[in-house]
Protein backbone atom coordinates (compact mmCIF):
# COMPACT_ATOMS: atom_id res chain seq x y z
CA UNK A 1 0.00 0.00 0.00
CA UNK A 2 1.40 3.52 -0.55
CA UNK A 3 2.59 5.39 2.42
CA UNK A 4 0.29 8.90 1.42
CA UNK A 5 -2.75 7.09 1.85
CA UNK A 6 -1.81 5.05 5.56
CA UNK A 7 -0.82 8.00 7.04
CA UNK A 8 -2.33 10.87 9.30
CA UNK A 9 -3.32 13.12 6.97
CA UNK A 10 -3.47 15.45 9.78
CA UNK A 11 -0.02 14.86 11.81
CA UNK A 12 2.44 17.89 11.65
CA UNK A 13 4.94 15.41 9.80
CA UNK A 14 2.82 14.63 7.21
CA UNK A 15 1.78 17.77 6.00
CA UNK A 16 5.04 18.72 5.94
CA UNK A 17 6.13 16.16 4.21
CA UNK A 18 3.42 16.79 2.00
CA UNK A 19 4.00 20.10 0.87
CA UNK A 20 8.13 19.49 0.30
CA UNK A 21 6.93 16.98 -1.87
CA UNK A 22 4.32 19.64 -3.69
CA UNK A 23 7.67 22.19 -3.79
CA UNK A 24 9.70 20.12 -5.50
CA UNK A 25 6.76 19.25 -7.84
CA UNK A 26 7.05 22.79 -8.64
CA UNK A 27 10.22 23.31 -9.08
CA UNK A 28 10.01 20.43 -11.90
CA UNK A 29 7.51 21.43 -13.53
CA UNK A 30 8.44 25.02 -13.04
CA UNK A 31 11.62 24.50 -14.90
CA UNK A 32 10.36 22.27 -17.38
CA UNK A 33 7.99 25.43 -18.19
CA UNK A 34 10.81 27.95 -18.62
CA UNK A 35 12.61 25.82 -20.86
CA UNK A 36 9.81 24.79 -23.08
CA UNK A 37 11.36 20.92 -23.19
CA UNK A 38 9.11 18.09 -24.05
CA UNK A 39 8.11 14.92 -21.83
CA UNK A 40 10.58 15.60 -18.88
CA UNK A 41 7.72 15.46 -16.68
CA UNK A 42 7.87 11.68 -17.24
CA UNK A 43 11.60 11.16 -17.41
CA UNK A 44 14.79 11.69 -16.17
CA UNK A 45 15.64 15.12 -14.90
CA UNK A 46 18.61 15.19 -17.64
CA UNK A 47 16.03 15.53 -20.26
CA UNK A 48 14.87 18.97 -19.49
CA UNK A 49 17.97 20.15 -21.70
CA UNK A 50 16.67 18.55 -24.69
CA UNK A 51 13.15 19.42 -26.32
CA UNK A 52 13.43 16.32 -28.10
CA UNK A 53 15.15 13.84 -25.28
CA UNK A 54 13.46 10.69 -26.82
CA UNK A 55 11.42 10.21 -23.63
CA UNK A 56 9.00 12.78 -24.65
CA UNK A 57 5.70 10.91 -25.77
CA UNK A 58 4.00 11.14 -29.03
CA UNK A 59 0.70 12.21 -28.47
CA UNK A 60 -0.29 10.56 -31.35
CA UNK A 61 0.63 7.40 -29.51
CA UNK A 62 -1.52 8.25 -26.60
CA UNK A 63 -4.98 8.47 -28.85
CA UNK A 64 -4.84 11.65 -30.04
CA UNK A 65 -5.16 12.95 -34.07
CA UNK A 66 -3.12 15.08 -36.44
CA UNK A 67 -6.33 17.61 -35.80
CA UNK A 68 -5.92 18.24 -32.83
CA UNK A 69 -2.43 18.79 -32.66
CA UNK A 70 -2.74 21.47 -35.50
CA UNK A 71 -5.84 23.52 -34.16
CA UNK A 72 -3.85 24.28 -30.81
CA UNK A 73 -1.07 27.13 -30.21
CA UNK A 74 2.23 26.14 -30.88
CA UNK A 75 4.06 24.90 -27.25
CA UNK A 76 0.52 23.75 -25.84
CA UNK A 77 1.05 20.08 -25.87
CA UNK A 78 4.53 19.77 -23.94
CA UNK A 79 4.53 15.61 -24.40
CA UNK A 80 3.18 15.36 -20.28
CA UNK A 81 0.54 13.58 -20.44
CA UNK A 82 -0.53 9.16 -20.73
CA UNK A 83 -3.60 9.37 -22.38
CA UNK A 84 -6.15 11.32 -24.04
CA UNK A 85 -8.76 12.19 -21.45
CA UNK A 86 -10.91 14.81 -23.90
CA UNK A 87 -11.58 11.67 -25.67
CA UNK A 88 -12.92 9.92 -22.22
CA UNK A 89 -15.67 12.82 -21.44
CA UNK A 90 -18.26 12.77 -24.25
CA UNK A 91 -17.97 16.29 -23.90
CA UNK A 92 -21.17 18.24 -24.67
CA UNK A 93 -21.83 21.45 -25.99
CA UNK A 94 -22.46 24.33 -23.53
CA UNK A 95 -20.57 22.02 -20.65
CA UNK A 96 -18.54 24.09 -17.65
CA UNK A 97 -14.97 21.49 -17.38
CA UNK A 98 -11.85 21.75 -15.21
CA UNK A 99 -8.68 20.22 -16.21
CA UNK A 100 -6.54 19.46 -12.70
CA UNK A 101 -2.86 20.24 -13.82
CA UNK A 102 -3.63 22.19 -16.99
CA UNK A 103 0.10 22.55 -18.14
CA UNK A 104 0.15 24.43 -20.98
CA UNK A 105 -3.60 24.37 -22.04
CA UNK A 106 -2.95 21.77 -24.59
CA UNK A 107 -6.10 19.19 -23.06
CA UNK A 108 -8.17 22.48 -22.26
CA UNK A 109 -8.15 23.98 -25.78
CA UNK A 110 -9.19 20.55 -27.06
CA UNK A 111 -11.92 20.88 -24.17
CA UNK A 112 -12.85 24.39 -25.33
CA UNK A 113 -13.53 23.27 -29.21
CA UNK A 114 -16.14 20.92 -27.84
CA UNK A 115 -18.12 22.51 -25.59
CA UNK A 116 -18.12 25.44 -27.90
CA UNK A 117 -18.38 29.07 -27.34
CA UNK A 118 -21.54 28.31 -24.61
CA UNK A 119 -19.42 26.51 -22.80
CA UNK A 120 -16.52 27.14 -20.32
CA UNK A 121 -12.84 25.55 -19.65
CA UNK A 122 -10.97 26.53 -16.70
CA UNK A 123 -7.80 25.06 -16.20
CA UNK A 124 -5.59 24.75 -12.58
CA UNK A 125 -1.96 24.22 -12.01
CA UNK A 126 0.12 24.69 -9.09
CA UNK A 127 3.30 26.13 -11.23
CA UNK A 128 2.75 29.77 -11.58
CA UNK A 129 5.38 29.16 -15.24
CA UNK A 130 2.82 26.72 -16.30
CA UNK A 131 0.08 29.41 -15.56
CA UNK A 132 1.85 31.92 -17.55
CA UNK A 133 2.47 29.95 -20.33
CA UNK A 134 -1.31 28.64 -20.96
CA UNK A 135 -2.81 32.16 -20.65
CA UNK A 136 -0.29 33.28 -23.56
CA UNK A 137 -1.30 30.40 -25.61
CA UNK A 138 -5.02 31.15 -24.87
CA UNK A 139 -4.30 34.57 -25.99
CA UNK A 140 -2.46 33.50 -29.26
CA UNK A 141 -4.89 30.97 -30.13
CA UNK A 142 -8.37 33.58 -29.25
CA UNK A 143 -9.82 30.78 -26.62
CA UNK A 144 -12.39 33.76 -25.13
CA UNK A 145 -13.84 30.23 -23.34
CA UNK A 146 -11.10 29.25 -21.67
CA UNK A 147 -9.28 30.45 -17.90
CA UNK A 148 -6.33 29.53 -16.31
CA UNK A 149 -6.03 29.77 -12.11
CA UNK A 150 -3.24 29.78 -9.81
CA UNK A 151 -3.98 26.81 -7.53
CA UNK A 152 -3.30 23.06 -5.76
CA UNK A 153 -5.48 20.28 -6.89
CA UNK A 154 -5.71 19.28 -3.32
CA UNK A 155 -7.35 22.31 -2.55
CA UNK A 156 -9.55 24.42 -5.30
CA UNK A 157 -10.19 27.42 -6.45
CA UNK A 158 -13.79 26.81 -7.39
CA UNK A 159 -17.31 27.05 -5.67
CA UNK A 160 -19.16 23.65 -5.10
CA UNK A 161 -20.73 22.15 -7.45
CA UNK A 162 -19.87 24.54 -10.53
CA UNK A 163 -18.41 22.13 -13.04
CA UNK A 164 -20.21 19.20 -15.51
CA UNK A 165 -16.95 17.06 -15.74
CA UNK A 166 -13.19 17.08 -14.56
CA UNK A 167 -10.58 16.14 -16.68
CA UNK A 168 -6.60 15.27 -15.77
CA UNK A 169 -3.96 14.00 -17.69
CA UNK A 170 -1.15 12.14 -15.60
CA UNK A 171 -1.18 14.65 -12.66
CA UNK A 172 -3.18 13.23 -10.28
CA UNK A 173 -0.44 10.46 -9.54
CA UNK A 174 1.99 13.20 -8.84
CA UNK A 175 -0.15 14.45 -5.84
CA UNK A 176 1.09 13.34 -2.24
CA UNK A 177 -2.57 13.29 -1.37
CA UNK A 178 -4.63 12.14 -3.32
CA UNK A 179 -7.75 11.11 -1.65
CA UNK A 180 -8.20 14.89 -0.77
CA UNK A 181 -7.78 15.39 -4.55
CA UNK A 182 -10.95 13.18 -5.46
CA UNK A 183 -12.62 14.63 -2.81
CA UNK A 184 -12.22 18.42 -3.80
CA UNK A 185 -13.27 16.98 -7.38
CA UNK A 186 -16.36 15.53 -5.86
CA UNK A 187 -16.74 18.65 -4.17
CA UNK A 188 -16.87 21.57 -7.06
CA UNK A 189 -18.80 18.73 -9.48
CA UNK A 190 -22.31 19.48 -10.23
CA UNK A 191 -24.88 16.64 -9.11
CA UNK A 192 -24.68 13.84 -11.97
CA UNK A 193 -21.20 15.54 -13.00
CA UNK A 194 -18.61 13.41 -14.40
CA UNK A 195 -14.93 12.34 -14.13
CA UNK A 196 -12.43 11.60 -16.61
CA UNK A 197 -8.92 10.84 -16.58
CA UNK A 198 -5.81 9.48 -17.87
CA UNK A 199 -3.24 8.11 -15.26
CA UNK A 200 -1.08 6.06 -14.06
CA UNK A 201 -1.53 2.99 -12.29
CA UNK A 202 0.57 1.10 -10.27
CA UNK A 203 0.61 -2.83 -11.60
CA UNK A 204 2.50 -4.60 -8.51
CA UNK A 205 4.11 -3.03 -5.88
CA UNK A 206 7.11 -1.09 -6.53
CA UNK A 207 10.26 -1.44 -5.45
CA UNK A 208 11.30 0.47 -2.42
CA UNK A 209 14.78 1.68 -4.01
CA UNK A 210 12.20 3.35 -6.78
CA UNK A 211 9.80 5.38 -4.23
CA UNK A 212 12.75 6.31 -2.96
CA UNK A 213 14.50 7.74 -6.22
CA UNK A 214 12.66 11.42 -6.30
CA UNK A 215 13.34 11.68 -10.07
CA UNK A 216 11.17 8.80 -10.62
CA UNK A 217 8.63 10.26 -8.51
CA UNK A 218 8.02 13.85 -10.63
CA UNK A 219 8.74 10.79 -13.46
CA UNK A 220 5.01 9.68 -12.52
CA UNK A 221 6.36 6.26 -11.30
CA UNK A 222 6.90 6.04 -7.37
CA UNK A 223 3.77 8.13 -6.92
CA UNK A 224 1.23 5.74 -8.76
CA UNK A 225 -1.38 3.75 -6.49
CA UNK A 226 -2.70 0.88 -7.83
CA UNK A 227 -5.87 0.31 -9.23
CA UNK A 228 -7.70 -1.10 -6.47
CA UNK A 229 -6.55 2.03 -4.43
CA UNK A 230 -7.78 3.98 -6.87
CA UNK A 231 -11.39 2.70 -7.33
CA UNK A 232 -11.37 2.88 -3.32
CA UNK A 233 -10.28 6.61 -3.04
CA UNK A 234 -12.39 7.36 -5.53
CA UNK A 235 -16.35 5.82 -3.99
CA UNK A 236 -14.68 6.96 -0.91
CA UNK A 237 -14.82 10.46 -1.96
CA UNK A 238 -18.38 9.69 -2.72
CA UNK A 239 -18.37 8.75 -6.46
CA UNK A 240 -20.26 5.97 -8.18
CA UNK A 241 -19.55 4.12 -11.87
CA UNK A 242 -15.88 3.95 -11.10
CA UNK A 243 -14.10 2.35 -14.08
CA UNK A 244 -10.26 1.98 -14.07
CA UNK A 245 -9.16 0.46 -17.38
CA UNK A 246 -5.45 -0.33 -17.86
CA UNK A 247 -4.18 -0.05 -20.84
CA UNK A 248 -1.60 -2.45 -21.48
CA UNK A 249 -0.17 -0.84 -25.01
CA UNK A 250 1.03 1.64 -22.79
CA UNK A 251 3.78 -0.10 -20.72
CA UNK A 252 5.92 -0.13 -23.72
CA UNK A 253 6.51 4.09 -23.65
CA UNK A 254 6.41 4.49 -20.33
CA UNK A 255 9.50 1.99 -20.39
CA UNK A 256 11.01 5.15 -22.20
CA UNK A 257 10.56 7.45 -19.72
CA UNK A 258 12.98 6.02 -16.99
CA UNK A 259 15.67 4.31 -19.65
CA UNK A 260 16.92 1.38 -17.70
CA UNK A 261 14.66 1.16 -15.01
CA UNK A 262 11.56 -0.84 -17.09
CA UNK A 263 9.38 1.23 -15.45
CA UNK A 264 6.60 -0.14 -17.43
CA UNK A 265 7.26 -3.65 -15.36
CA UNK A 266 5.51 -1.98 -12.46
CA UNK A 267 3.12 0.67 -13.92
CA UNK A 268 0.95 1.61 -16.70
CA UNK A 269 -1.84 4.07 -17.92
CA UNK A 270 -5.36 3.71 -17.33
CA UNK A 271 -8.49 5.14 -17.79
CA UNK A 272 -10.40 6.32 -14.85
CA UNK A 273 -14.26 7.37 -14.76
CA UNK A 274 -16.46 7.75 -12.15
CA UNK A 275 -19.62 9.64 -11.99
CA UNK A 276 -21.42 11.80 -8.79
CA UNK A 277 -24.79 10.98 -7.84
CA UNK A 278 -27.55 12.76 -9.28
CA UNK A 279 -28.83 13.58 -5.44
CA UNK A 280 -25.48 13.57 -3.00
CA UNK A 281 -26.27 13.09 0.21
CA UNK A 282 -23.26 15.02 0.69
CA UNK A 283 -24.24 17.97 -0.37
CA UNK A 284 -28.41 17.31 -0.94
CA UNK A 285 -29.22 18.95 -4.15
CA UNK A 286 -30.46 17.13 -6.91
CA UNK A 287 -29.83 17.75 -10.54
CA UNK A 288 -28.27 16.29 -13.66
CA UNK A 289 -24.72 16.89 -16.06
CA UNK A 290 -24.75 19.15 -18.50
Amino acid sequence: MMSDNNTDPTSENTVVQQDETRQRVRARYGEIARTAARGCGCGPAACCASPTHPSSTDPLRLGYTAGDLQSVPDGAEMGLGCGNPTALASIQPGETILDLGSGGGFDCFLAAQRTGPTGRVIGVDMTPEMISKARANAVRGGYANVEFRLGEIENLPLADASVDLVISNCVINLSPDKPRVFAEAFRVLKPGGRLAVSDIVALRPIPEELKADFAAYTGCVAGAASVAEVEAMLKGAGFVDVRVVVKESSRTFINDWLPGVQAGDYIASAEITARKPAMSPRDGRAGAAG
